[in-house]
């Protein structure tokens, strides 16, 4: 499963770059060019990584930081700011807004992809790293590992679980749940949820994915 990252940067050249190269490498890609554009995106796109600059107009990078931190539907994204601004205080502010890297400019196309795989490798590696590593989701081979074993799911069924997967112990509500996984453009029901959460339970066990009643689900490792 490709991942998929968000470029924000008010300079169209650089803009145009990244999208090449980071498209180039199988990344699926969406471009923005302020905070307020990159937000709206956010929130149909769903992006796995946000390549965020810091100075930018309208809104700039740390105001744009905490707006995805404080919505419910962004907040688990990764962020990465990538700017000129080398400064201490600089850094700091960005990490703070809850940035979970923070990218000097100029950089080589392939030593920032290298820091864009590590950022997504070290964040799947702490899920699992948390776990009793009994459930385990590829999200590259597109299959969900329990006790060793290989498991193909059907891929609603897979997304489904890699959402949850991805930050065990948070509720996930319904709403969060079909726009992540189904999106806004599919109507579907609430039903549909929860027979896909009982052909999972089927499949891994009845002790991984708890009900939160009238709120959504959770996992539990």
């Amino acid at each position: 499963m490709s991942k998929k990252i968000l470029i924000v940067d008010d300079e169209k050249d650089i803009l145009e770059l990244l999208d090449y190269h980071l498209t180039k490498e199988g990344f699926k890609t969406m471009k923005a060019s302020n905070g307020k554009e990159a937000l709206k995106i956010a929130k149909d796109f769903l992006p796995d990584l946000v390549l965020l600059d810091l100075m930018m107009p309208e809104m700039d990078g740390i105001e744009t930081c905490i707006e995805f931190r404080e919505d419910n539907l962004l907040n688990g994204t990764l962020i990465a700011i990538l700017t000129a601004r080398a400064e201490d205080y600089s850094q700091i502010a960005g990490l703070n807004a809850g940035a979970d890297d923070y990218i000097n400019k100029p950089i080589k196309p392939r030593v920032l992809i290298s820091r864009i795989k590590a950022l997504l490798r070290r964040t799947e590696s702490k899920v699992n790293s948390e776990s009793n590593v009994e459930l385990e989701i590829d999200t590259e081979k597109y299959v969900a590992i329990l006790k060793g074993e290989e498991m193909l799911l059907p891929k609603k069924e897979f997304e489904l679980l890699a959402l949850l997967f991805s930050k065990p112990g948070k509720v996930f509500t319904r709403e969060v749940i079909l726009a992540r996984v189904w999106g806004d453009d599919i109507i579907v029901g609430d039903r549909t949820i929860d027979v896909h959460i009982r052909k999972l339970r089927e499949k891994i066990g009845n002790q991984y994915i708890k009900t939160v009643k009238g709120v959504g689900y959770k996992l539990k490792l």
